[in-house]
């Protein structure tokens, strides 16, 4: 990928730029303990983290019904809105990441599915999003990533064309959103990856640290 860098690269959030698992697990572990159930298998919420509230609530509550998994969703998120950004930080690599991008001119922003009432108050928390050239959240629009549209809409904000972009995540959602926009994409093998194989999701490139990236762009 590094003969023809990009102009801009197109981050997901949870599982990409930052581990937020810890308090997304705390949160689940917080509501099943509001409901008198058992404690939840962290691992096995932390494994659905980029899959959203139902995956993990249904991880976590799995006696549940589609009907009490929407009931409790609203009181998780409530209880996680609280308490964002306790435990979660940015992967390890990543601020370097960022920084390279900046002084070598290449624009960067974020796409995520997470709403943006969650969304942008974690990055004020965090700080680190101040230089991001387009933020599109999971309500910007009236569909979500797989769909390609936000990863256009990031496209369009941020003035560059689809195929001088690269769409990096952990999930398959974002690889299929990057390939229908028309950008490259890399899956980031560091992430939660929802149980599946990256290597089978057909991304230009799959990278397995943060810090890999600056060498599969041509910046190391």
């Amino acid at each position: 990928m590094s003969a023809a860098a990009p102009r801009a690269l197109f981050f997901d959030l949870d599982g990409t730029l930052v581990d937020s698992a810890p308090d997304l697990v705390a949160a689940v572990q917080a509501l099943c303990a509001e409901l008198g159930a058992p404690p939840p298998d962290a691992q096995a919420v932390r494994r659905v983290v980029s899959a959203g509230g139902r995956a993990m609530l249904r991880q976590g509550l799995p006696g549940a019904d589609d009907a009490m998994i929407d009931q409790w969703l609203p009181r998780f998120l409530d209880i996680y809105s609280v308490a964002m950004t306790v435990h979660t930080r940015l992967y390890d690599g990543v601020a370097e990441v960022l920084d390279r991008l900046e002084a070598n001119g290449v624009a960067w922003g974020i796409v995520t599915n997470k709403p943006g009432w969650l969304a942008r108050p974690m990055l004020e928390q965090m700080q680190f999003h101040r230089g991001a050239v387009a933020l599109v959240t999971g309500d910007c629009l009236p569909v979500r990533k797989p769909d390609p549209a936000p990863v256009l809409f990031a496209c369009e904000q941020a003035g560059i064309d689809p195929q001088s972009a690269v769409m990096i995540g952990d999930d398959l959602r974002d690889v299929l959103a990057g390939r229908a926009a028309g950008t490259r994409t890399i899956a980031a093998a560091w992430g939660y990856l929802d149980g599946g194989d990256p290597h089978a999701w057909g991304a230009d490139l799959v990278v397995d640290q943060p810090l890999g990236l600056l060498s599969a762009l041509g910046l190391a």
